[in-house]
């Protein structure tokens, strides 16, 4: 079978970028954008910066902003309610990671009505039509919603996160703008930067990983490891480097899918809200050197993507050590708790290793598990 690559029609890069936004909308006759935003971005004015330049060029628009960090089944659900009664023909989505997955399963929703139960989008849904036209605008670095063709929405009933898959759903245009990202305090920039680390990570060593999602990612790693740190200080250098570190990890992965970090990530946001980049940047040293086995030579790589010297005269087990203990030394210097103790529930890990094995980006991960297996990996991390 042949490899597939899915990227945006057009996307934008650096300081200033958002200017771009009412060219776009103009160029390709949209009549009103339905501006999904969550509440926070609004309060804080970031929503705002897009909004100017759309009162500028006399562009109608209406604002949906009814979206949680871990957004539900529910708030797809009202903002697709709110998008009918809009009478928009185009969203931009601003934010991070929740404002894009909500964004997309609207977007897939309207143009495929039949899946409007939001359930049924799981996984790999058979929909027809592309969704309503997505400019997606980041104001996080780490999720590469933007780029990808993946978005996961929580199913609160049952205490879950849905993955979905849709080549449909993925944004015409991205506009990667730092500046958008300068108001991120520093947890957040921390948590999701060690996100986009574990994408281009994961992606690196998935299953799926062939030569040209491999550039994406070595590239996306040397990028986020040099700037991660500088951007959690707020540098612009690091902001910059960080807005297209993660942008490039998303071109990639997207592609290629990911792991079981992300499998367990997953049902700690649904059940217990954990940041989704925390929980990704705890896991991920842990999976790692579950992994290693399986992955050739491929950590030597990465820990000379992340700045380690030395590595081509280290033996195997050595370079592999070398690159998890970069992650880890990376993850500490941005202030990343190391164990799930305070999160995780002993009774809970029948439940998360069950929910972790059926999630999407299990079968990408390049060394095949179990639920017992999983189960020991979450309690390893409770030491």
């Amino acid at each position: 079978m042949p490899n597939r690559f899915v990227l945006n029609e057009t996307s934008y890069h650096g300081k200033g970028a958002i200017n771009q936004i009412a060219d776009e909308v103009i160029g390709r006759n949209f009549k009103k954008c339905f501006v999904c935003s969550d509440p926070d971005l609004l309060k804080f004015g970031v929503t705002q910066k897009v909004t100017d330049i759309l009162d500028q060029a006399k562009i109608d628009y209406s604002i949906y902003s009814n979206i949680k960090a871990n957004p539900t089944v529910d708030n797809v659900k009202s903002g697709v309610a709110a998008f009918k009664e809009s009478g928009a023909d185009c969203i931009i989505a601003i934010g991070g990671g929740s404002s894009m997955d909500t964004a997309k399963a609207i977007g897939i929703i309207i143009a495929n009505p039949e899946f409007s139960d939001v359930i049924s989008l799981e996984g790999v849904a058979p929909t027809k039509n592309k969704c309503v036209p997505i400019i997606a605008v980041p104001t996080t670095a780490g999720t590469a919603a933007e780029v990808t063709i993946n978005y996961v929405i929580t199913d609160s009933e049952k205490n879950r996160k849905m993955v979905c898959v849709d080549v449909h759903d993925i944004p015409v245009v991205a506009v990667v703008d730092p500046d958008m990202m300068a108001s991120m305090p520093k947890g957040l920039t921390a948590a999701t930067g060690m996100d986009a680390l574990t994408h281009a990570i994961e992606g690196y060593i998935t299953k799926g990983a062939w030569e040209m999602s491999d550039m994406f990612h070595l590239k996306a790693i040397e990028l986020i490891s040099k700037h991660l740190r500088n951007a959690v200080d707020n540098t612009p250098e690091g902001r910059e480097g960080m807005a297209l570190g993660q942008y490039i990890a998303g071109m990639g992965f997207s592609n290629v899918g990911l792991g079981i970090v992300h499998s367990m990530a997953h049902p700690l946001g649904a059940l217990y809200d954990t940041p989704h980049g925390i929980a990704n940047a705890i896991i991920l040293p842990t999976v790692m050197q579950y992994n290693a086995v399986e992955t050739g030579e491929k950590y030597r790589d990465i820990a000379a993507a992340m700045g380690v010297g030395g590595v081509d005269s280290m033996s195997l087990e050595e370079a592999r050590n070398a690159a998890i203990n970069a992650v880890k030394q990376l993850a500490a210097d941005v202030g990343i708790p190391s164990t799930l103790k305070g999160i995780v529930k002993e009774e809970d890990i029948d439940f998360l290793a069950q929910s972790a094995y059926d999630d999407a980006c299990r079968p990408g991960n390049p060394r095949d598990t179990s639920v017992d297996e999983i189960k020991e990996l979450y309690r390893s991390l409770l030491k």
